[in-house]
């Protein structure tokens, strides 16, 4: 049963996309509207809200070493998650603390929760929200931090940049090899898987009014939208714009996504939004969900 566990929590990390009900308005920002069903390549349960599908998992699938974890419980909320506020891209959570080191790289070990449990501010410390087991598909979220039986995760809640801790028994992990820097000052995006490099591009940024927010974040999914024609994937971000409350109707959460012209790539002129080329959005199929993002000026 371990064997068997640690191989699907595997094919699951790998094939992790957006299954839910936000999609991408334009320059990324996040609404709700339908979209077009993809299949996906491993089983997730149909959500009751229109979907977003995942797009498949690469072939071969990223590589990954998931630890032993405990048979999941049911998929009820613990009692001091009940009555909490759920942190997804469309709240705000008081009380989350900041990221402690929000420059730093991690080992890449990412988790998805059981089943729907209490972020606290501190190890046992007050419950200040509830992260569910699925948002857009499965959750994984970022480990940034551990502690007497503890993880400290990436939220994907506003205030940007924040984290909780969420006990260690109540999550399975896994392992991802890549990590993406996005580099604002010359407007690039590198990708490494193992500490190797993947590909380096020239992207679009944020304009000086909307600039792309600086600082760690992750990779909340990944999603077509038949009714945006810009760009043929979008890749939700962990992360909010500094300066929009909103946008588009959406919540101003930050995308990877495509552009119909070249000239935008090495320009400072998105609502923030990180605009890719299409070979760049094509290498990013390749990441699970979870994977750290990492924001510099450089």
């Amino acid at each position: 049963m371990g064997e068997h566990r640690r191989r699907s929590s595997a094919a699951r990390l790998a094939g992790a996309a957006l299954g839910g009900f936000v999609l991408v308005a334009a320059c990324g920002w996040l609404v709700q509207a339908a979209v077009e069903p993809v299949p996906a390549s491993s089983p997730v349960a149909a959500p009751a809200r229109p979907a977003v599908t995942p797009v498949p998992a690469p072939e071969p699938a990223p590589t990954l070493e998931p630890a032993p974890t405990p048979e999941p419980a049911a998929d009820t909320p613990t009692a001091e998650a009940a009555g909490l506020p759920a942190s997804t891209t469309f709240t705000t959570i008081d009380g989350a603390p900041p990221d402690p080191d929000p420059t730093a790289a991690t080992d890449g070990t990412v988790v998805h929760p059981l089943r729907a449990t209490a972020v606290h501010d501190a190890p046992g410390g007050t419950p200040i929200a509830t992260m569910a087991t699925e948002q857009f598909g499965d959750t994984w979220l970022p480990v940034i931090g551990e502690r007497d039986g503890w993880v400290q995760v990436l939220l994907p809640s506003r205030p940007a940049r924040s984290s909780g801790w969420i006990r260690a028994a109540d999550v399975e992990r896994a392992v991802t090899p890549y990590v993406i820097e996005v580099h604002l000052g010359s407007r690039t995006m590198e990708l490494r898987s193992g500490g190797a490099a993947v590909g380096t591009w020239s992207v679009g940024v944020g304009a000086p009014g909307t600039p792309t927010p600086v600082g760690r974040t992750f990779v909340l999914g990944a999603f077509r939208n038949a009714e945006q024609d810009y760009s043929p994937l979008f890749f939700p971000l962990g992360t909010h714009s500094p300066t929009l409350d909103s946008f588009g109707g959406g919540p101003g959460t930050v995308a990877f996504h495509g552009w119909p012209t070249g000239d935008t790539f090495g320009a400072a002129t998105s609502n923030g939004c990180i605009r890719v080329p299409a070979d760049a959005l094509r290498a990013l199929t390749a990441v699970p969900v979870g994977t750290l993002v990492l924001i510099d000026e450089a």
